[in-house]
């Protein structure tokens, strides 16, 4: 089989560079109920990786949780260091209900929950699902804290849902 490799673009205007085509994690993780075990996650991650998809998307709903473990495992023995890992806040599913949160005690909180599930030291991009633009500013604000602690690279955003 011919190699097919993947380009490298910027994202957004804070310079961050990715692989023109990234890996959506949401269907590896049991979001849309308990995969079939026809294809090994973490050979899969691997393939892509090797393949030129260096950009990793995932988020601490996905499980909720389980993609964010899976993914630390596959990035193990320097795989983190041949990739851009994105993550999401903001949806929390409990009790039937889907809740927005961007309270800054909560963005702290979960930034350190996925730094500690992933096993990494800094995520690349990280930034909100969100249907409430009045989070913003608050979130902003926790963010450029967080900065400062070097939880995560110059790069952030917001993914305003309905």
């Amino acid at each position: 089989m011919a190699e097919c490799r993947v380009g490298r673009i910027k994202l957004g205007s804070q310079g961050l560079e990715v692989s023109a085509q990234g890996l959506g994690r949401m269907s590896l993780s049991a979001f849309f109920g308990v995969p079939e075990p026809k294809t090994d996650p973490i050979s899969l991650l691997h393939h892509a990786i090797n393949s030129g998809i260096t950009f990793l998307d995932t988020a601490d709903s996905y499980g909720p949780h389980t993609d964010e473990l899976l993914l630390a495992k596959a990035l193990k023995n320097g795989v983190r260091e041949r990739v851009e890992l994105a993550s999401k806040f903001g949806i929390i599913y409990g009790e039937g209900k889907r809740v927005i949160k961007g309270d800054p005690l909560y963005v702290r909180a979960a930034c350190e929950a996925s730094l500690q599930r992933l096993d990494v030291d800094c995520i690349d991009l990280y930034y909100q699902l969100s249907s409430c633009k009045s989070y913003f500013m608050l979130w902003f604000y926790t963010i450029v804290k967080m900065k400062w602690k070097s939880q995560f690279r110059d790069h952030e955003g917001v993914s305003l849902i309905e």
